[in-house]
């Protein structure tokens, strides 16, 4: 790193900032109309997309209730360990 450090800097990073503002300068600005429309049509895709996903879902039947202190838990080590019975 000293040695780069010590090396002269690259001609062509002379005018390399001055040359990206005016770059950023000649471009052409959205107009707030636009990001208006392009927002509420990305907003109503992303609405489109979530009641078109959820409705295309089939209903899941409920799971059994596991209760850390009931007789009836199938994923205790007591249960596990002994086995169908």
């Amino acid at each position: 790193m000293s040695r780069l450090r010590n090396e002269p800097g690259h001609p062509g990073l002379a005018g390399l900032e001055e040359a990206v503002f005016r770059r950023i300068a000649a471009r052409t600005q959205v107009s707030a109309g636009s990001q208006l429309r392009l927002g509420a049509v990305a907003a109503f895709g992303a609405v489109l997309l979530g009641v078109a996903s959820n409705g295309v879902t089939t209903p899941v039947e409920a799971s059994v209730t596991l209760s850390p202190f009931g007789p009836s838990n199938p994923l205790a080590p007591s249960t596990l360990l002994a086995g169908p019975r």
